[in-house]
């Protein structure tokens, strides 16, 4: 049976002791938000990027759809692609669905990346501005939402072929999913007790002029982690694989080594 995942995958995992790495997408992007780490990566090592339930070329459940949900889904997919051990990484509300695949996969998971993410779970305030997007996305679509957004998504000097990569990403995605998301993450719980656990190794990346999760988040999010290392990347916001890409691979590739090498 087909894996109900829309995916990406690259490269090879017979390379000796070269682990794949797992990308999962933020919202509301699709598995092309990876583009320059599949680039970089997949010449070496395999690579695997899925599009999340409802968004890219993945199915649409409408309604809520949780981060366990995401966080089965890409267990599915795994064990269909028959992908035993991985390095996986996660940006935005994508290391969030990390770190629920953490807690229910750490035995497999041989290095942890969370970029531009929280581990706390949402306020009252928080939940109701999050379904009050939803709302609004199912009645108006995503052009507004993503014309708002844009230059908070990536910083305004970001290049205009990330801006235009990543409204075309939000824009295309299908409203039903991008709300069922948001109703979802609004129910999400505190990550915070499973970070404390991880006994794999972790690097925390983060744009230093995110304004969606700061670098102080990023700084909770290290001193949680019982082995990590905390990387900023000047110069760009909440996307920094896309908007310093050689800066961001160049900080995953030392990671991934360090991983490789047990």
């Amino acid at each position: 049976m087909a894996p109900f995942l829309a995916y990406e995958d690259k490269g090879s995992d017979t390379a000796t002791g070269r682990i794949p790495l797992v990308l999962v997408h933020g919202h509301p992007f699709d598995h092309t938000m990876w583009a320059p780490q599949r680039e970089a990566f997949a010449p070496a090592r395999r690579v695997i990027a899925p599009d999340l339930r409802g968004y890219g070329a993945s199915p649409v459940t409408p309604g809520t759809t949780l981060l366990s949900r995401f966080a089965q889904d890409i267990e599915d997919l795994l064990d269909d692609l028959k992908v035993d051990t991985f390095v996986l990484a996660g940006l935005s509300m994508g290391g969030q669905i990390a770190m629920e695949c953490y807690d229910r996969l750490g035995d497999r998971v041989r290095g942890l990346v969370l970029a531009d993410t929280f581990a706390e779970p949402e306020t009252p305030a928080g939940k109701a501005a999050r379904n009050a997007v939803a709302d609004r996305l199912l009645a108006e679509g995503m052009r507004g939402y993503a014309d708002e957004v844009l230059l908070k998504m990536v910083a305004p000097h970001a290049p205009p072929a990330v801006r235009t990569h990543v409204h075309r990403m939000m824009t295309s995605t299908p409203p039903e999913g991008a709300a069922a998301a948001l109703r979802g993450r609004a129910e999400r719980p505190d990550y915070r007790p499973v970070l404390r656990r991880v006994t794999a190794p972790a690097l925390v990346v983060v744009g230093a002029d995110d304004e969606y999760t700061p670098v102080r988040d990023a700084q909770t999010l290290h001193a949680l982690l019982p082995d990590s290392v905390l990387r900023v990347i000047d110069h760009c916001g909440h996307m920094p694989n896309l908007e310093r890409p050689e800066e961001f691979n160049a900080v995953l590739g030392e990671f991934l080594e360090r991983v490789d090498a047990g």
